[in-house]
């Protein structure tokens, strides 16, 4: 399902079932994955990946670089940048072009959650099933299963697959598993 409104590049890859929302852009060579959904105001940038069963909140714009992994969300406003070095000139004052910049890619995980207007820097991973807490500025790899916060975002535990922290025994109350995470790893 395609809104009347929404711009999608002939040269991009959409999977079946996928849902683009009003006033998206999708951009030539992206490729979106079966049964993800597109909310309004949505960006995606020329040769993104994005899996399957993605949800991409409004007005979020995945720039070129960005790979995201199946089941991820991607919470309303996250930012994603690309550029470790953002100028719009060079020294000589001349406008920069795209062969005056070197694109840093960022890669989440499967089932990573992104909280709302929080923002991950460029050459960042984020593992799997983390989470990523509203207004974080994620500037360091995340571990999978971590539980980010704050500016710069640090880690604060550990989640379950199903969303709830795991308690000091890497236990979810919510299911009853038990996580194997890597201790001493993080951002």
């Amino acid at each position: 399902m395609i809104q009347p409104t929404a711009l999608v590049d002939c040269r991009a890859k959409l999977g079946e079932r996928v849902m683009v929302w009003n006033w998206v852009q999708v951009r030539e060579d992206a490729e979106i994955g079966d049964c993800t959904i597109l909310s309004k105001g949505v960006f995606i940038d020329c040769g993104v990946k994005i899996g399957k069963n993605v949800k991409i909140q409004n007005n979020v714009s995945v720039y070129h670089g960005v790979t995201i992994e199946d089941g991820v969300f991607v919470g309303p406003h996250v930012c994603f940048t690309n550029d470790k070095h953002p100028r719009a000139v060079n020294p000589d004052g001349s406008l920069k072009s795209a062969a005056d910049w070197t694109v840093t890619p960022i890669l989440i995980r499967r089932g990573a959650s992104l909280g709302a207007n929080c923002t991950i820097l460029p050459g960042v991973t984020v593992g799997r099933f983390a989470m990523i807490g509203s207004g974080a500025v994620v500037t360091k790899d995340v571990p999978d299963y971590g539980l980010m916060v704050g500016n710069p975002a640090r880690q604060v535990g550990w989640v379950c697959e199903c969303g709830e922290k795991l308690d000091p025994g890497n236990r979810c109350a919510c299911c009853n598993k038990t996580i194997a995470v890597e201790e001493g790893v993080g951002a």
